[in-house]
């Protein structure tokens, strides 16, 4: 069922909610990745309905079904994703009745510990989050990626006014202000722990003591587990566990996109047996 939601500075962004089929045990919302419309997700959420959870997608304002009429100059802060955005999805699924859990892809692992509601949330479950730094990356992936960066994408995101990630066959197009941001923090092996100008975002994520499961395919060379793991120590005072996953272990090649893609489907049942293990935590 599509629906809108509205974040709490009145921008207007579209969603779609699943229904759980047969008796309601969770409600999950989906934290996508960078340039990723929800509809990739529909999969996973269709496969989490028919096993009893109520899921949301969104789009990220600027993206997909959230997209303004014109991009170009359409102004946002990439933080405005997680802390207005993701927020109002997690406020709009949380409930007294059953758990609220978040399943996050790449950006979605950045995203929760800017989340101003995470403690309504009882598990997180991420896959392919890293800290986006070219040198966490093997030496090909490395030279394609400062190449995308620095020579490719600023002509033609001065041409278009908005970066056009489409045209090159990667995801949506986004806004020029995500684009510079995102290259911006990449350009850091702590993504923007590291940035002089973030001082304090360390207290949001060491605020964060929501269980979490950070799972990165050894073939994914855009979030390597070294990468993981230099992103994901700032969640220092929550429960995280590392899952590596070898690709023959969901049939074949998964990359940064894999985790969402037919043939994951074991994956997608390890993260709901790992949700209905957890305690129900109460909300704060």
């Amino acid at each position: 069922m599509a629906i809108t939601l509205t974040a709490v500075d009145g921008y207007v962004f579209a969603a779609t909610r699943y229904p759980a089929t047969g008796p309601l045990r969770g409600r999950i919302v989906m934290a996508g990745a960078t340039a990723v419309p929800q509809g990739f997700y529909k999969r996973f959420a269709e496969y989490a309905r028919e096993r009893g959870y109520e899921v949301l997608t969104f789009d990220y304002r600027g993206i997909g079904r959230s997209r303004p009429p014109l991009l170009a100059g359409f102004r946002m802060d990439l933080l405005d994703w997680a802390r207005l955005d993701l927020a109002a999805a997690v406020e709009l699924m949380s409930g007294s009745d059953v758990p609220l859990y978040v399943v996050g892809h790449s950006y979605g692992g950045h995203a929760f510990g800017l989340l101003p509601n995470h403690s309504k949330v009882d598990g997180f479950y991420v896959c392919g989050t890293g800290a986006g730094w070219h040198g966490w990356m093997p030496l090909g992936e490395r030279l394609k990626v400062l190449t995308l960066w620095w020579i490719v994408l600023p002509p033609l995101t001065w041409w278009k006014g908005y970066c056009p990630w489409k045209l090159l066959g990667m995801g949506e197009d986004l806004p020029v202000d995500a684009y510079r941001q995102w290259r911006h923090w990449c350009g850091f092996p702590h993504y923007f722990f590291d940035d002089p100008d973030m001082r304090g975002i360390e207290r949001e994520y060491a605020a964060v003591t929501t269980p979490i499961v950070a799972a990165n395919a050894l073939d994914d060379l855009w979030a390597l587990p070294a990468s993981r793991e230099a992103f994901m120590q700032g969640y220092r005072n929550a429960p995280v566990a590392c899952r590596d996953i070898i690709p023959g272990e969901l049939g074949g090649k998964i990359g940064h996109m894999g985790y969402f893609r037919q043939g994951a489907e074991l994956l997608w049942g390890e993260m709901l047996a790992w949700f209905e293990s957890l305690p129900v935590r109460m909300a704060a």
